[in-house]
């Protein structure tokens, strides 16, 4: 069986006496993958743990079999694990296609291939019509969008995306879960912080559940969204009803 691209061994910490993650072990199978939890889990802390933005307090995450702890992000994105951010911060001033250009650099020294890198890169995104539009004129799906597009362009092995769906309305939801899709079947890694648990139930073939700073289950969606200790901690009886609802919907011919 292949080594899993993503391991984290005992994961810990603290901030002050604030414990905001807590022993955590996983190990991330290929394909799209989700962390959810409610608000103040320690999810996008995790995150920050995996990439290198944070240094845990104990415990190892290794990467393609080598151990990364504590690595600066700008090593690990070398490698092949990129993240993107919930507050999307454009370079507001420049065109998108010069946006996504400044993933393309970390592989393409020269502009322009670095530029035609990013028109490609847009496409996969659904930006192509809007590669030379200042991105400050986006609006927010545009700008998840640029997000997207800016971490795909630095060739990630592993992509962890923070709340790419937040702030949609559900029509640009619908939308955008087949670019998520997509992205997984070419053959990127994806673990994904979500809160749009319809999103969830749809893309993720294995999902974890943190609170608290500790992982409470993990399993398929169904699996997740049926246990009672992720029914106490963040779904609440009604949306496990519903989510219940929809995965028979689903199943039925």
């Amino acid at each position: 069986m292949a080594e899993p691209l993503l391991q984290l061994q005992g994961v810990s910490k603290s901030f002050g006496g604030l414990a905001a993650v807590r022993d955590v072990s996983l190990e991330l199978p290929p394909g799209l993958s989700a962390l959810i939890g409610p608000n103040g889990a320690g999810k996008t802390t995790l995150f920050a743990l995996m990439s290198g933005f944070l240094a845990p307090d104990a415990g190892r995450i290794l990467f393609a079999g080598e151990d990364v702890t504590g690595r600066p992000p700008h090593l690990n994105a070398r490698r092949g694990m990129t993240r993107t951010f919930q507050i999307v911060q454009p370079f507001a001033a420049q065109t998108v296609r010069e946006n996504i250009a400044v993933g393309a650099h970390l592989h393409c020294p020269g502009r322009g291939e670095a530029l035609a890198q990013a028109e490609e890169v847009a496409r996969r995104v659904g930006l192509a019509a809007l590669l030379d539009q200042p991105a400050g004129e986006l609006t927010v799906a545009g700008r998840k969008r640029l997000e997207l597009a800016r971490a795909l362009a630095t060739r990630p092995r592993l992509l962890l995306l923070d709340e790419v769906l937040a702030g949609l309305n559900p029509q640009e939801v619908a939308e955008m879960l087949p670019v998520v899709r997509s992205i997984a079947d070419q053959g990127v890694t994806v673990l994904m912080i979500e809160h749009v648990m319809q999103a969830v139930m749809h893309l993720a073939g294995h999902v974890w559940v943190l609170a608290q700073g500790q992982l409470i289950a993990s399993g398929t969606p169904g699996e997740v969204t049926r246990d009672e200790r992720v029914i106490e901690a963040y779904l609440g009886h009604g949306t496990a009803q519903r989510l219940a609802k929809m995965a028979v919907a689903e199943a039925a011919p």
